[in-house]
């Protein structure tokens, strides 16, 4: 079998070393100006991570070439790109009965969409997974174990993905008919590991952060069973899984992003030191807007889009949302 990976970042990469050993072929594909000598000669990387990939594995610009007879494309590019690398699939003759699995996490702007959706906008015969879970990229490439959703509502093709994917003792795969769920899981909880790394760079303590967390599952939790989303998905591996461990490491580059801001730094400034994409500085836009829509409060996110879009101090958003109106807590089981 040959697998293809689409992006050649972080997590483009570590996903082809993680699974170099369950395929006769990989290949990972990249724009052109993306692939670095070291990597084109070397099959090596050193930033933002340090990744280096077996002789065996093809590293290419050219997509066509890429996606030639491969049984499983990973997508693994910036969910702002998806669309555009959808289009140049399409033109490079992707085969339906090709698998397209969809590994970045995020909402489109301005459309609001799921990756799903703007897939299938594109490519709508086209078959297709979701991969998604608490897959911090350095504890990966450090052999450690962890587990991810695959969904898909074919469950067929889930449970291929499953198979062909899963690495013993390192990776294991569980299947998930509700891909609203784990898309939106996986999306929106950058947003609160925004807010975990802000709190944490004001030293507001571990009960703040308890509570940032659950308030923050709360809103995901609104939001995504108004879009459709199973409850109990969003408690498994793509929405509490993934929460915890964004929420709760430096390596997430959201968290790292919450905490630059609470101490005061300008998101320009950050994104340009962090040289990465962090897909919560996008998605705090997207989830405040799908809130005003669907007419749901999400504080927590507002607060962070404020933190990333205004010129607010660190302190006065603390206020705004320790000082807000009292109410219930709401329950969901």
């Amino acid at each position: 079998m040959k697998l293809t990976v689409i992006g050649a970042g972080c997590w483009g990469l570590t996903l082809a070393w993680l699974l170099t050993n369950n395929f006769d072929e990989v290949t990972v594909w990249g724009r052109a100006q993306d692939l670095s000598e070291d990597l084109l000669q070397n099959k090596h990387a050193s930033k933002p991570l340090e990744v280096q990939l077996a002789d065996k594995v093809q590293i290419t610009s050219d997509l066509k070439l890429a996606i030639e007879n491969a049984d499983i494309i990973l997508n693994v590019v910036a969910t702002s790109g998806t669309r555009d690398v959808c289009e140049n699939l399409k033109a490079a003759g992707i085969k339906s009965e090709q698998i397209l699995v969809n590994a970045s996490k995020g909402i489109e702007l301005p459309s609001l969409m799921r990756m799903s959706e703007v897939i299938k906008d594109v490519l709508p015969e086209q078959k297709l997974a979701i991969l998604s879970g608490p897959t911090l990229a350095k504890e990966v490439l450090q052999g450690k174990p962890t587990a991810a959703s695959v969904a898909s509502e074919d469950m067929k093709t889930a449970e291929f993905i499953q198979k062909a994917c899963n690495v013993p003792g390192k990776f294991r795969l569980y299947t998930n008919s509700d891909v609203i769920g784990v898309e939106l899981g996986g999306s929106l909880k950058n947003v609160i590991a925004i807010a975990s790394g802000f709190a944490h760079a004001m030293n507001l303590g571990d009960n703040c952060t308890g509570t940032l967390l659950t308030r923050g599952m709360a809103e995901i939790v609104r939001v995504s069973i108004q879009l459709g989303a199973n409850p109990s998905t969003l408690y498994g591996l793509s929405g509490m899984g993934d929460l915890i461990a964004t929420c709760s490491s430096p390596m997430s580059r959201n968290y790292t992003v919450g905490s630059m801001l609470g101490k005061g730094k300008k998101i320009a400034d950050i994104l340009a030191e962090l040289g990465s994409v962090a897909e919560g500085v996008k998605t705090s836009k997207a989830i405040c807007e799908l809130a005003k829509k669907l007419d749901i409060e999400v504080p927590v996110s507002n607060a962070i889009y404020e933190a990333v879009y205004t010129d607010i101090t660190p302190q006065e958003l603390l206020d705004k949302l320790m000082n807000r109106k009292l109410k219930e807590e709401e329950r969901y089981v």
